[in-house]
């Protein structure tokens, strides 16, 4: 992939130039500034080819002057990934700007990947050069500091009932893991692994038709509400038999104590799981809202299956029904 400093211009660039297009004041007084900027273009290059083999090679991608320039105009403009390729595209000064003239704009994504190849150090001298060139400006005065953020879909899924019930018997297992690891065991003695089943009932679950849930959610639920208290039991009682148990140094130690607190912390929350979870699922009761707004922490992101079954049934679970929210 080819990242020169500075790319060859085209007959249709000239063409362009000759157009006699003029940047509005604050681009042009940016794009002056940018033009010394030279130790910083070298900088972003750096990055650009940073753990590539063979960087003179290859399809011609985004040159540091573009990407820098795309960065500052993203910034100042607070546009979107989207936005920012639409506007680039449409707009000739924008072009000019950012040193695409007439070139093809590439995806969106182009972009993202392009500024993901910053460090964190050229990210911070941009901003910097960013905020010195507004206060040259009068724009800002460089005395306070604004945060923005930007919402983006994740793997953390809609806290339905069968989802919560799984997350207690893969969150305590984890940690039942962890402990038998610390203590120096393969496993603790009397703890089943009960994953693969509860893993398979939840999908079921997920996969369920609204016909298939009048018919058979009821005996799948109480399986899977079988296997959480299971766990939480067998995972109570795996901490009683090691109370005595000490690892081969402090450092372990300290380990082993922070563990057993997690596991209990997590064994009272799976209680409440699966006490509402019964109460509402199979007896058919309405569950306050103060007592079902339960949120198991997910530390490690559920699988892309899982999450795929969770977003398609996020609608279905929002019903008026006590057994359509529960599934």
């Amino acid at each position: 992939m080819s990242r020169t400093a500075e790319r060859q211009v085209s007959f249709a660039d000239f063409e362009l130039v000759r157009q006699g297009l003029c940047l509005e004041p604050v681009l042009q007084t940016i794009s002056d500034f940018l033009d010394d900027q030279k130790d910083m273009i070298e900088q972003v290059r750096r990055d650009l080819t940073r753990g590539l083999k063979k960087a003179e090679t290859g399809r011609s991608g985004l040159t540091p002057q573009q990407v820098l320039r795309s960065l500052v105009l993203m910034r100042v403009k607070n546009w979107n990934y989207r936005e920012l390729r639409e506007r680039i595209a449409d707009g000739c000064t924008l072009r000019q700007f950012t040193d695409f003239y007439c070139l093809p704009v590439p995806r969106h994504d182009a972009f993202n990947r392009g500024f993901n190849r910053l460090t964190p150090a050229t990210l911070k001298a941009i901003n910097d050069l960013v905020v010195q060139a507004a206060v040259g400006l009068g724009l800002e005065d460089g005395q306070k500091l604004r945060v923005d953020t930007t919402v983006v879909q994740t793997d953390i899924h809609h806290p339905t009932d069968n989802t919560l019930l799984w997350d207690v018997v893969r969150v305590v297992t984890r940690l039942i893991g962890r402990l038998a690891a610390a203590l120096g065991r393969r496993r603790i003695k009397g703890f089943r692994d009960r994953t693969r089943s509860a893993r398979r009932r939840m999908q079921e679950l997920q996969r369920m038709t609204s016909r298939q849930r009048q018919d058979h959610q009821t005996g799948t639920y109480r399986e899977l509400i079988g296997i959480a208290e299971e766990v939480i039991d067998s995972a109570r009682t795996a901490l009683r038999r090691t109370g005595k148990a000490r690892g081969k140094d402090m450092i372990t130690d300290l380990a082993i104590a922070e563990t057993r607190k997690e596991i209990e912390h997590f064994c009272a929350l799976g209680a409440r799981v699966t006490d509402q979870s019964r109460r509402r699922v199979l007896n058919g009761e309405q569950v306050q809202q103060s007592r079902s707004s339960i949120r198991f922490s997910n530390p490690i992101p559920i699988s892309s299956s899982a999450a795929r079954c969770n977003r398609q049934s996020s609608s279905a679970t929002r019903s008026s029904s006590p057994k359509a929210r529960a599934a």
